[in-house]
């Protein structure tokens, strides 16, 4: 009894960490709604929530980061980024990474100027399309929020079916 209620707290606690990390950078959003959603499914001995769901939730996780770099890098596009902004912009965000919050928001928009500053645009072009990656990557962390709640949508009709 004292384990079921300890695996509920902790489910909780780790999704509500979840959800927030699905806006703030700084914390690994999607693994830890997930483990959270496992600890949910133990708790009541993968009676209600098996395999198969969790299998799913863990591909909606695994999604979640693949919305958020790709939005950037249409965002990026929409606002006619070249070639080398592209690319500019995604290193740019995987180097943005490792420095935390600032670091995410700012590596891909200095990454798409320093691609489109390389390609000879002009500064207003390549501050135009620094911009466009940031709008890209908020649409990111908007389409990362959609999935997490998915996920627990997901997990409540199993659990009650």
């Amino acid at each position: 009894m004292e384990q079921v209620i300890v695996l509920w707290i902790l489910a909780f606690v780790l999704c509500l960490s979840g959800l927030a990390g699905m806006v703030l950078p700084a914390l690994p959003g999607a693994p830890l709604l997930f483990a959270g959603l496992v600890c949910a499914a133990w708790a009541e001995g993968f009676t209600y929530v098996g395999l198969w769901t969790l299998l799913a939730l863990g591909v909606l996780a695994a999604l979640s980061y693949l919305v958020e770099f790709v939005a950037s890098l249409v965002g990026a596009k929409r606002f006619g980024a070249s070639r080398k902004a592209l690319v500019g912009a995604a290193v740019g965000g995987l180097l943005g990474l490792m420095l935390g919050l600032p670091g995410i928001v700012l590596g891909p928009f200095i990454g798409a100027v320093v691609g489109e500053l390389l390609e000879l645009r002009s500064l207003g072009q390549a501050g135009r399309v620094g911009l466009g990656t940031v709008v890209g990557l908020a649409v990111g962390v908007a389409g990362k929020l959609a999935i997490g709640i998915a996920m627990i949508g997901i997990f409540l009709v199993v659990r009650l079916l």
